[in-house]
């Protein structure tokens, strides 16, 4: 069984995070402890990963409560997961001065703002909308705190063993000596501890299979060569860095077993979003006669959305793309064209991996899937 890391934690009224804008160079957990906190790490991607973001969201919501209410030295909250994803039962120390009125409307202003940090990730949403359900016809305050806490430890509980059963899933699809090309990072990173994608690859590896990876660095913001690179370092996975404009070239050389990649938003027809560059592998691995892969869990199907036209894009500042770090690196004047993700047509998916097994065309997720 994979070993969770704590991406995402919540201990004393603080939601606790590694902070992957530091990786590789430190790793350091950063305790936030109030709402802009929140936010602003899920907007900067201090927390990123659809799945992981998720679980940001979730307990983002305690913050809130926390911050309003809470006292330093005597925390309301206390989640009962540890680092590891063991865990007991969650803890509330609550004041007897909320007004019921008063915490719904709290919370009702820390959902809207936390939504909207990351439109494309339907995992933020879900999320928040699944908490969001405690407070909705509840009018006693010891009530909603008590359910609040429970169903926050609940979605990061079912996150990691949804990362457990993916991964199993996905790792029946590779062989020994199998090379997988990823995109972005889909480790554990990605989610409250296990992985997608790339844990697939962890999990097949755990169970003795020879595997390695190629990394595509992922522009603008090299989550491969960050973070990709890192993970697979830390469990002892042989990995090849490129750049994304050698992707299609090195599936066109026949070295590349298969593609992998995560998903911020599956349509119910299989349409997927990721991070910008995954059409375009797709596409080249379709050309070369790659299988690709989907890796992501149930949470990240939006039955809602007909096929990936209803999908929204996030579209992010042009810094990120004329700059790196402090230093521009392109002229003060000049646009920028910025998605954060793309959207694959489900034609081009050789298969859809979830918690509940793999999946193949044609897509109808909602129809019992």
């Amino acid at each position: 069984m994979l070993k969770a890391i704590p991406t995402v934690r919540f201990s004393r009224g603080r939601l606790r995070i590694i902070d992957q804008t530091l990786l590789p160079g430190r790793y350091e957990v950063a305790a936030l402890g109030d709402l802009d906190a929140v936010c602003d790490a899920i907007a900067r991607l201090r927390v990123r990963g659809a799945p992981a973001i998720g679980v940001a969201g979730a307990y983002g919501l305690l913050v809130a409560v926390e911050e309003k209410w809470g006292h330093t030295g005597s925390p309301m909250f206390d989640s009962g997961i540890d680092d590891a994803g063991d865990g007991s039962a969650p803890k509330l120390d609550m004041p007897g001065a909320i007004e019921a009125d008063e915490l719904v409307a709290t919370l009702n202003r820390a959902s809207e703002r936390i939504v909207a940090t990351r439109p494309t990730a339907v995992n933020l949403g879900w999320a928040v909308s699944r908490m969001s359900a405690v407070w909705r016809d509840e009018r006693d305050a010891h009530a909603i705190c008590r359910r609040l806490i429970a169903e926050a430890d609940a979605i990061l509980r079912e996150d990691l063993e949804m990362g457990r059963a993916m991964t199993t899933h996905g790792a029946s699809l590779l062989s020994d000596g199998d090379r997988v090309l990823t995109h972005c990072n889909t480790g554990a990173l990605a989610t409250g501890g296990i992985g997608t994608a790339l844990g697939a690859v962890f999990a097949a590896s755990a169970s003795g299979a020879k595997v390695s990876v190629f990394a595509d660095e992922t522009r603008p913001l090299l989550q491969g060569a960050r973070l990709t690179a890192w993970e697979c370092r830390e469990r002892g996975i042989p990995v090849t860095l490129l750049v994304d404009g050698a992707a299609a070239s090195l599936l066109s050389s026949g070295d590349v077993s298969c593609v992998m990649v995560g998903a911020d938003r599956v349509a119910r027809n299989g349409d997927t979003a990721n991070k910008v560059g995954t059409l375009g592998l797709a596409l080249a691995a379709r050309r070369f006669g790659v299988p690709f892969y989907v890796v992501a869990p149930s949470s990240s199907v939006d039955v809602l959305s007909r096929d990936g036209a209803a999908i929204p894009v996030e579209h992010r500042a042009a810094r990120e793309v004329t700059h790196m770090g402090a230093e521009a690196f392109a002229p003060g004047d000049v646009g920028a064209y910025n998605p954060a993700f793309d959207v694959t047509p489900a034609d081009l998916i050789t298969a859809i991996v979830t918690e509940k097994g793999v999946h193949r065309p044609p897509f109808r997720f909602g129809e019992g899937a």
